[in-house]
């Protein structure tokens, strides 16, 4: 059985995108159901800031389909204090609030910032106290934590590497399945055609082996980014169908 493309894009809640993604006159508070019925996933910001409520999940929730997912961004303050300070009792504290989300979180983001250095212990203090039933995904944004050593850990915990494609970066990034889906982040300005199929062909192989990819567009003012998901959708399903034909 083929992987599910969870494309989206780094938050919904953008006025900005009326009319060219949200009808015009749409009230805000039909946002969310609206992407919904395009995309199948979405990249929480908000929760980066403040830990949701149960009142706002469930709104979420009530809001989208059954097989629809929600990438949580995991609090800052308590990703900190998780990785820096004392996962025994952060960890608990960061994700309580995230089991309100059930069989729809489809993982929770773990961003760690540039300037954070390399530490393979406190690396392994977090992973033994995250919850084995909460799906993880670490972001290192510092260089001196993509070496070998922290994808074996990484897998050892089935924890996702998150790959991001920077704008000023010279070459994409690699893709690695440590954990049981890939989690990729496409931050550049924008994508034409040829670079979303190149896209879709590094994708293409993992979702055919039975890999998830949840794969996030970065916001922008005027609704660029949930075309752009739309669009890489569609060149991964021109793949299939190419393949498919071969193989006929």
């Amino acid at each position: 059985m083929s992987g599910r493309l969870l494309v989206g894009t780094s938050g919904f809640a953008y006025p900005g995108w009326s009319p060219r993604f949200y009808p015009a006159g749409l009230p805000a508070t039909r946002f969310l159901a609206h992407y919904a019925g395009s995309l199948p996933a979405v990249e929480l910001n908000n929760t980066y800031y403040a830990s949701p409520s149960p009142s706002k999940v469930a709104a979420w929730l009530a809001a989208t389909p059954a097989d629809f997912r929600f990438a949580v961004k995991a609090q800052r303050g308590g990703s900190f204090r998780s990785l820096q300070v004392d996962p025994t009792v952060s960890v608990p504290w960061l994700t309580g609030p995230y089991r309100a989300f059930g069989e729809r979180l489809g993982t929770v983001l773990f961003r760690v910032p540039d300037g954070v250095r390399r530490d393979d212990e406190r690396l392994a203090a977090l992973l033994r106290a995250w919850p084995a039933d909460l799906p993880l995904t670490m972001e290192f944004q510092d260089g001196s934590w993509h070496v070998d050593e922290t994808f074996e850990a990484l897998a050892q915990a089935g924890a996702a590497l998150c790959a991001t494609d920077l704008p000023d970066a010279a070459e994409p990034p690699t893709l690695r399945r440590t954990g049981s889906f890939l989690y990729l982040r496409l931050r550049r300005h924008d994508y034409d055609v040829a670079e979303l199929a190149a896209w879709a062909g590094r994708l293409e192989p993992f979702l055919t082996a039975g890999d998830d990819a949840f794969v996030f567009f970065r916001h922008d003012d005027v609704g660029r980014g949930p075309e752009l998901a739309r669009e890489l959708a569609e060149a991964v399903r021109r793949l299939r169908h190419q393949g498919l034909s071969a193989d006929g």
